[in-house]
C-alpha cells in the first residue's frame, strides 16, 4: 500500500499544531498562584476540554462544568452507528476523568446568565458566580425554520444531528423499512455544524441499503448546489453506490420548503417527495442559554474575538465551539477541541493580568464513504487581531482516484483521532 506523501505531511502538521503548547512553564508557575471562579457550560467536546485544560493552567482556581446529562454522547462516528457499523455505547463518555482533575460537575441545566452580576441560573435552583464564563452550548434547532417541521416532528422524521435517541430512532427506521422502500433525507443551508456530516451520513446510509436492502434507494434534497468534500463524495458515490443514491441541489429542484410528517412527505418548489424513512436535517442556531445569556446576534449565532474567544457582546464570557461565529474555521469536535485549549489558555493569561496572544489554529474533518474506508479535509488558521483567517496552501483535501489503501488508511487515522480526542475531552 503506497500512501500519499502530501497526506503524511498533513497530518504531521495538522498533529503538530493539535499538540503545541500554549503555555510556558514559566507562564505556569506564575499562574499557579491565580485564583478565580470559572464556570463552563457545556459538556461536549468544547466545554469539557476547556475545562480539563483551564484546571490544568490554573490549578487553585475552582472550575465548576454546568451539564445536565451524566454521559455525552459523541456526534462524531454517530453516522456510523445509523449505518450500522457501531454501537450507541461506543459513543458514550462520562465525566469521572474530569472530577478526578478537581473539576466540580453540576449536573443541571443552565438556565439564564446575568453577565452584569456574573452569574448563572440552574434549573435545580442553584445560582454560581463567576469571574470568567466559557460557553460550550453547542446547537439547538430552529424549529420554526422549516414549514411543518417541529418536536412531534422530529419523531417521526428524525433529524438525528443531536447524537443519542434521535441517532437510535433513525436506524431503527431505516431497520424497520422494507425491501424496496425509499429514503429521502433533508440536508440543510450553511451555516450547520459538521458540513461535510450529511453527505458522510448518506454515503453510510446507502452502503446499508446496497448490503442489506438491495432493491432500496436515497434521495438527497439539498438547499445547497456546493457542499464540504463535494468531488470526493460524488467520487465516492459514482463508484460505490450509483444504483442506490441520488443527490438533488438546490438548482434542480432539491430545496425543501415544508413537510408533512404524517405521511412523510417533503415538498420543494415543483414536487413532492414521499418517503418511507425522511431524514430531516433541519436549519440551527446556537444553543438555547446562549441567547439567554446576550451572546447571540441576529444570526442566530455568536460573535467573538478570535484572540481570546470573548464574546463581543458581554464582557467576561468566552464562547467556542460550534455555537460561534469562527468564519472559515468550520464547526466541528476538531475545531471545538482546539478552541478549546486556546481560550483556556487565553482566560488564563488575561486572569493573571496578561493580554491573550494570537496563535496557529486547525481542523480536520474526516468522513467515512463506506464501512472502512475514509477521506478528508484540512484548514490551518490565524486568529490575529481578533479575527480568524486562513492560512494558504496550509491545509488539504484528501486526493482523488486514491486507492482503496489511502482511503482505508485514512479511516484508520480517524479512528486514532476519535480516540485522542475524546481522551482529551472525558479522560
Amino acid at each position: 500500500m503506497a500512501l500519499d506523501t502530501n497526506l503524511l505531511s498533513r497530518r504531521k502538521l495538522l498533529a503538530a499544531i493539535a499538540s503545541v503548547t500554549l503555555i510556558s512553564a514559566s507562564d505556569l508557575k506564575a499562574f499557579a498562584q491565580t485564583r478565580a471562579k470559572i464556570v463552563v457550560i457545556g459538556g461536549g467536546f468544547g466545554g469539557a476540554t476547556a475545562a480539563r485544560f483551564i484546571k490544568s493552567y490554573l490549578p487553585n482556581t475552582s472550575v465548576t462544568l454546568v451539564e445536565p446529562n451524566p454521559v455525552f454522547t459523541a456526534c462524531p462516528f454517530s453516522n456510523l452507528v445509523i449505518g450500522g457499523q457501531r454501537s450507541l455505547a461506543d459513543q458514550e463518555f462520562g465525566y469521572r476523568g474530569l472530577l478526578g482533575d478537581g473539576i466540580e460537575i453540576a449536573q443541571a441545566l443552565a438556565t439564564d446568565v446575568d453577565s452584569q452580576a456574573r452569574t448563572v441560573t440552574l434549573d435545580n435552583g442553584s445560582i454560581l458566580s463567576y469571574d470568567r464564563l466559557i460557553m460550550s452550548p453547542g446547537i439547538s434547532i430552529r424549529w420554526d425554520a422549516l414549514e411543518g417541521y417541529d418536536r412531534a416532528a422530529a419523531e417521526l422524521m428524525p433529524h438525528a444531528w443531536k447524537a443519542g435517541t434521535q441517532t437510535v430512532l433513525l436506524r431503527r427506521q431505516l431497520e424497520a423499512m422494507e425491501d424496496g422502500g425509499t429514503v429521502v433525507m433533508s440536508a440543510p443551508a450553511a451555516p450547520f455544524r459538521c458540513p461535510p456530516g450529511p453527505y458522510e451520513r448518506a454515503s453510510l446510509i446507502a452502503n446499508y441499503l446496497k448490503t442489506e436492502k438491495p432493491a432500496s434507494k436515497l434521495i438527497i434534497l439539498d438547499s445547497k448546489d456546493t457542499f464540504s468534500k463535494m468531488p470526493l463524495f460524488q467520487e465516492a458515490w459514482a463508484e460505490h453506490y450509483p444504483d442506490h443514491l441520488e443527490w438533488r441541489g438546490a438548482s434542480n429542484d432539491g430545496r425543501v420548503n415544508r413537510v408533512a410528517a404524517d405521511t412523510k412527505t417533503l415538498y420543494t418548489d415543483f414536487d413532492e417527495i414521499r418517503a418511507d424513512v425522511a431524514n430531516v436535517i433541519p436549519p440551527q442556531k446556537a444553543g438555547e442559554i446562549a441567547e439567554r445569556a446576550g451572546v447571540t446576534d441576529a444570526t442566530g449565532w455568536c460573535p467573538i474575538n478570535a484572540t481570546s474567544f470573548e464574546s463581543t457582546l458581554q464582557p467576561n464570557i468566552h464562547v467556542i465551539g460550534d455555537a460561534t461565529i469562527a468564519n472559515p474555521m468550520p464547526k466541528s469536535a476538531f475545531s471545538a477541541n482546539l478552541q478549546a485549549k486556546v481560550c483556556a489558555a487565553s482566560v488564563a493569561r488575561l486572569l493573571s493580568g496578561d493580554a491573550a496572544l494570537p496563535t496557529t489554529l486547525a481542523n480536520t474533518c474526516y468522513s467515512f464513504i463506506t464501512s472502512d474506508r475514509a477521506v478528508s479535509i484540512a484548514g490551518v488558521y490565524r486568529n490575529d487581531d481578533g479575527a480568524f483567517s486562513s492560512i494558504e496552501g496550509a491545509g488539504g483535501i484528501s486526493p482523488l482516484a486514491a486507492d482503496a489503501g489511502i482511503r482505508q488508511a485514512e479511516a484508520l487515522q480517524a479512528e486514532d483521532w476519535f480516540r485522542t480526542i475524546t481522551s482529551e475531552a472525558f479522560g
